[in-house]
């Protein structure tokens, strides 16, 4: 078997990113379902190690805090197996410090070990220094294969 069908990768994208059903087969109807996530930066992979999750890699310059992203359809657009954010993410201004972001994550808390759900490269690296304001644009995607 090959995998998860084009409708399956969808549907997924859609429950996990906007709380959209998966008719007879999974829903968002728990007593307390997540409403939003909170993406990160990192210097490097913030791999799948549950010791230290979201925080692995994470950058640390002045001024930088996760940034939360509803979990809808307006601020995650989900298109066949793809999913961007609904606008450009800015993140804090650099008031001191230096990092080199080379990757993101999408994650459960706003600070701390949260559960990473997503992490990927960004490309090209983001060089951060006094004055640099982060973004993450609208045309980023991740893309369930």
């Amino acid at each position: 078997m090959a995998g998860k069908t084009a409708y399956l990768e969808n549907a997924i994208l859609k429950l996990i990113f906007n709380g959209t059903a998966i008719a007879n087969i999974a829903d968002n109807a728990s007593a307390s379902p997540a409403t939003s996530y909170w993406i990160s930066l990192h210097t490097a992979d913030p791999t799948d190690t549950p010791a230290t999750e979201q925080t692995q890699s994470e950058t640390s310059y002045t001024g930088y805090a996760r940034m939360e992203l509803d979990r809808n359809g307006t601020d995650w657009v989900v298109t066949g197996s793809s999913v961007s954010p609904g606008a450009n993410v800015d993140f804090g201004e650099c008031t001191a410090g230096t990092a080199t972001i080379t990757h993101a994550g999408i994650g459960t808390a706003s600070s701390g070990n949260g559960k990473l759900l997503f992490s990927g490269v960004i490309s090209p690296s983001i060089v951060v220094a006094v004055g640099v304001v982060p973004r993450i644009k609208s045309t980023s995607t991740i893309t369930e294969s």
